[in-house]
């Protein structure tokens, strides 16, 4: 793990950067009820496209529609201390399977976390899974 911030890493920053980590492993396991022990009852999930979901079994759900399986290559976790937070952003790359069984890598995607009392408490998901969609379905502008 690499982690840069405007200020020195203290505590609190490893503390959240460790804790978003532990969440994304157990996501990609996937366990979601495991990785919503690491978020609050109030978290607010938003994937690429808008779409809300309350915990992780959510989005597993909604990753199991759109993926045979799935994993991250996490290459980098960006720490920002706040007032009583921490901002945790997580890059890397998917890969993984489409449902039909075509392999795929380097698909970007960039997951920003706000940590509070440690506990996630806002998750925010890009990716390019739905470009890469269209390139499949050969439907590109």
């Amino acid at each position: 793990m690499s982690q840069t911030a405007a200020r020195p890493v203290t505590d609190d920053t490893a503390e959240a950067a460790d804790l978003v980590e532990r969440f994304l492993v157990a996501s990609m396991i996937p366990d979601p009820e495991t990785a919503g022990t690491f978020m609050s009852d109030d978290v607010q999930i938003t994937f690429t496209g808008g779409r809300k979901f309350k915990h992780p079994r959510d989005a597993t759900a909604f990753n199991a529609m759109r993926y045979k399986w799935v994993k991250k290559k996490m290459e980098r976790t960006d720490v920002a201390p706040g007032n009583g937070e921490t901002v945790v952003t997580n890059t890397g790359t998917l890969y993984g399977e489409w449902h039909d069984g075509t392999p795929f890598e380097g698909n970007r995607y960039l997951d920003r976390f706000v940590v509070r009392d440690s506990k996630i408490v806002k998750m925010d998901v890009w990716n390019d899974s739905a470009e890469r969609i269209l390139v499949r379905m050969d439907i590109t502008a």
